[in-house]
């Protein structure tokens, strides 16, 4: 029996290629008769989602098909206040992200699709009935002869998108808030004159005064520009009356251009108070949305799935204890509540939506042209990065001490406690994560009197455990218990069935 997947997005195409690699095969249903090609849409892709990714087979594949930038350069009217500068990965790593359009990346997750014996992926099949059972999910759809068909599997994926038709049929409300301003994005094919390509993002520019510009290079020189719009903004008045001509004539100066694709967008806050009931789950756009500033969108829907993919193969095989499938919702659920604190902050700095709010911005952006410590309080998003999961029911918790002391703010390096993505650091002849598989994996300290993959003292003094020490990693790469020492056996054992669930 398969996995019922709703919505063939990056996101619901993630998690049939994530349940396959766990032997898990599923049906994937679309209601879109065909895939449609259409802008850059979500645009980054971050280095742990890349990660993700390879183990599919497709991370290099999107790294090699996209761009990197270096230098982000921030800047208030007429004023460079600020400059990020990334470190150049080396051979064989991944960067810190990927600017690649959604349209491409759903192109290439589609072409391993079709090279996968265990996904059926399906066309023209819209949703029009979701029954949960005790052992099995039943999904009624429309096809595009309008007829009926049913199909059962032991479990149903809802990657549908913001409008989910799953999430409708569960009853779950979609709760938060949406964004007065819209935002004109659109992609451009010019050549600018840059030395280098780099993400530029304008404060209050002469070309759209009080509001923002957002400036993104995308291979083949595509550039993505994000307009911040007012609320009464109409896309086909602007262009007729030569508005859209002067917005491009800002940012391109005289050089040709083309216009790829153009669209209007309202942002918007929400998520569901849980992540599904049962066995059905949803994931991404479906059970959450956010502001793109940041790119924690895509990221975090890829997130969910690779989160989901093995607990539902363990569930199938009847190795799952009770609290496994549920653990989904209190790990990712977590995950999207902070991922929305975020970037609601942001959007906050960026449309601002009370007089207090405004004047703090003005006054931060001011400042910043003379003081560098103003700098720093520029919010114009923060990239997307792993979560944590220190409470789940499956972690084997560190002490009080580290806990206490563990930093949250966004992007600062997290310590390698149980329940944070294990770092990958370098062994001889790889990386740390190549040794992850579909299983349970235990590194040990070269001097643990235990079964696993031996790493070197100074990975194991990095990770916490030291040379007469283990940890296990679950088969998403997370760390689920780092045992310094003691009997590792039974800490192990422990470790492993608190892990399942139990």
């Amino acid at each position: 029996m398969t996995v019922l997947i709703v919505g063939a997005g990056p996101v619901g195409m993630s998690a049939a290629l994530l349940l396959a690699r766990f032997g898990v095969p599923s049906v994937l249903l679309e209601a879109a008769p065909e895939r449609q090609t259409v802008g850059s849409r979500s645009l980054c892709v971050q280095r742990d989602v890349l990660d993700i990714l390879e183990r599919v087979g497709l991370g290099r594949s999107i790294m090699d098909a996209g761009m990197t930038w270096y230098t982000g350069r921030i800047y208030y009217r007429e004023h460079e206040v600020a400059t990020i500068t990334f470190p150049e990965t080396g051979a064989g790593e991944f960067p810190p992200f990927v600017n690649i359009s959604q349209s491409d990346v759903e192109a290439l997750l589609e072409q391993r699709i079709r090279t996968e014996a265990l996904i059926d992926l399906r066309y023209g099949h819209r949703v029009v009935d979701v029954m949960p059972g005790a052992e099995t999910v039943a999904v009624r759809v429309s096809t595009l002869d309008n007829d009926e068909d049913e199909f059962i599997g032991t479990h149903c994926i809802g990657a549908d998108g913001p409008r989910s038709v799953v999430r409708e049929l569960l009853g779950l409300p979609f709760e938060g808030h949406s964004f007065d301003d819209q935002f004109l994005i659109t992609d451009i094919h010019a050549k600018l004159d840059f030395p280098v390509p780099e993400r530029r993002f304008y404060f209050d520019p002469a070309a759209n005064p009080g509001r923002q510009v957002l400036l993104h290079p995308q291979p083949g020189s595509v550039w993505r520009i994000d307009w911040q719009v007012p609320d009464n903004f109409d896309l086909y008045t602007d262009r007729a009356g030569g508005g859209l001509e002067r917005r491009m004539r800002a940012i391109v100066g005289d050089a040709p251009y083309q216009v790829v694709w153009m669209s209007v967008y309202r942002f918007h806050q929400r998520r569901v108070p849980v992540m599904g009931r049962g066995r059905v789950l949803l994931a991404g756009d479906a059970a959450h949305v956010m502001s793109p500033f940041g790119a924690r969108g895509m990221n975090s829907g890829i997130a969910d799935v690779e989160n989901l993919a093995w607990k539902i193969a363990l569930d199938r095989a009847g190795r799952a204890g009770p609290a496994l499938l549920p653990s989904y919702d209190h790990e990712r659920g977590a995950a999207a509540a902070e991922n929305l604190r975020i970037t609601d902050t942001t959007m906050r700095f960026l449309v601002p939506r009370t007089d207090a709010e405004r004047a703090h911005r003005r006054d931060v952006l001011e400042r910043s042209v003379h003081d560098p410590a103003a700098r720093l309080e520029i919010d114009s998003g923060k990239l997307a990065e792993p979560f944590w999961y220190l409470d789940s029911p499956l972690t084997t918790s560190a002490d009080p001490a580290s806990l206490a002391g563990f930093p949250t703010a966004p992007g600062v390096p997290r310590p390698p406690l149980p329940g944070v993505l294990c770092p990958d650091l370098p062994l001889p002849g790889g990386r740390l994560r190549d040794r992850f598989g579909t299983g349970f994996t235990v590194l040990a300290g070269a001097r643990a009197e235990v079964d696993g993959v031996v790493v070197p003292e100074s990975v194991a003094t990095a990770l916490g455990f030291g040379p007469h020490g283990a940890a296990l990693v679950r088969p998403d790469g997370y760390l689920a218990a780092v045992l310094p020492g003691g009997d590792l056996d039974a800490g192990l054992a422990a470790a492993r069935r608190r892990a399942c669930g139990f």
